[in-house]
């Protein structure tokens, strides 16, 4: 494949080059040859041959998200900020109150959503508000282009090649190609959905017959409760409660040797399970609200450190953060949950 690659983008350089053109844009000229692999491998997965050319035509080499995504953090070993900052940032006065207006308004739809779902509407909200801010703003890039460009530059090029394969399947599906407009990274919508993501869980939650997530609040949150009752959110349960730590908690024999295939820097900074019961006993209570079942299993969680503000977390908040791999981002969606649901 990789000879059949180099040979062809070659071939295709020389046949562009003409006497009035000058020197070809070489890195052009090999993206044009990596949309015909691209091309290639969607016929082969079933994509009609006018899907094709309709998603492709006039596609270039997008630079600006090659550099964006290289500019993305990587992991570091660096001291981890606070997250009260954050915290006030995402869950503030107006995100609330935004929330709990569209709380006010679905609230009806919300019930409908819940008893399909098993996911409660605040929860729904919470995710709405911090990925666009309620439809505020879902981005403005040319997802077939976006995509293709960052599976060409190839530093995670099957995650992206697999995506601009599933924006493909969405316009066979029936999505209008209007609709492939989103974020840099190739995430749209209300809820920020990659295609992947998309044709595995969105949800005609009306029954129009089209799972519109851009415009429609009923498919939006039907969609995001299918995401959390796919990956395994129990219902009724909380997904974690902010607690007081006792000074003299032994931390010692707290730790875990549990490693996650994902989120693995993330869950290194959780203790091990623990029952509610066996929690409480250790001296920890709630800072507000009430306690979890008892026999409800919880780690510890101490984001801004000894004597600030611990959180006791379910396998729910785990199921957040499937959704977004950051503590910071799992424990704002909770919080900001509980704040519409006041």
């Amino acid at each position: 494949m990789k000879a059949f690659r180099a040979a062809f983008v070659a071939a295709l350089a020389l046949g562009l080059a003409g006497p009035a053109s000058g020197q070809v844009d070489a890195e052009e000229a090999g993206f044009q040859g990596y949309l015909q692999l691209l091309a290639a491998r969607a016929r082969g997965e079933g994509v009609r041959e006018s899907t094709i050319s309709q998603v492709m035509a006039g596609l270039t080499l997008n630079q600006r998200v090659i550099q964006l995504d290289r500019s993305q953090p990587g992991s570091t070993t660096g001291t981890i900020p606070a997250f009260e900052p954050y915290r006030r940032s995402h869950v503030d006065a107006s995100r609330i109150a935004r929330g709990r207006r569209q709380f006010a308004a679905a609230v009806g739809q919300l019930g409908s959503i819940e008893r399909r779902y098993g996911v409660p509407g605040p929860i729904m909200l919470a995710i709405w508000g911090h990925e666009t801010d309620y439809g505020g703003y879902t981005g403005n890039f040319d997802l077939p282009r976006a995509l293709a460009s960052l599976a060409y530059e190839g530093r995670r090029r099957e995650l992206f090649a697999d995506e601009f394969i599933a924006a493909m399947k969405m316009v066979d599906r029936g999505v209008p190609r209007s609709k492939l407009v989103g974020s840099w990274a190739g995430a749209f919508g209300n809820p920020q959905f990659l295609p992947s993501v998309y044709l595995r869980v969105a949800q005609d939650g009306d029954g129009d017959g089209f799972a519109d997530i851009w415009n429609n609040r009923t498919d939006t949150l039907a969609s995001i409760a299918n995401y959390f009752r796919d990956a395994g959110w129990r219902t009724g349960q909380p997904w974690g409660v902010a607690v007081t730590v006792p000074d003299g908690l032994d931390r010692t024999s707290l730790g875990t040797t549990l490693k996650s295939p994902r989120c693995v820097r993330v869950f290194d900074r959780h203790t091990g399970w623990k029952t509610i019961r066996e929690w409480r006993a250790l001296g920890l209570f709630p800072k507000s609200g009430n306690w979890p079942a008892d026999d409800v299993m919880a780690s510890l969680l101490e984001p801004d450190g000894r004597g600030k503000t611990a959180y006791l977390l379910t396998g729910n908040y785990r199921v957040i953060l499937d959704y977004n791999c950051s503590n910071f981002y799992a424990l704002s969606v909770g919080l900001l949950a509980d704040e519409i649901s006041r």
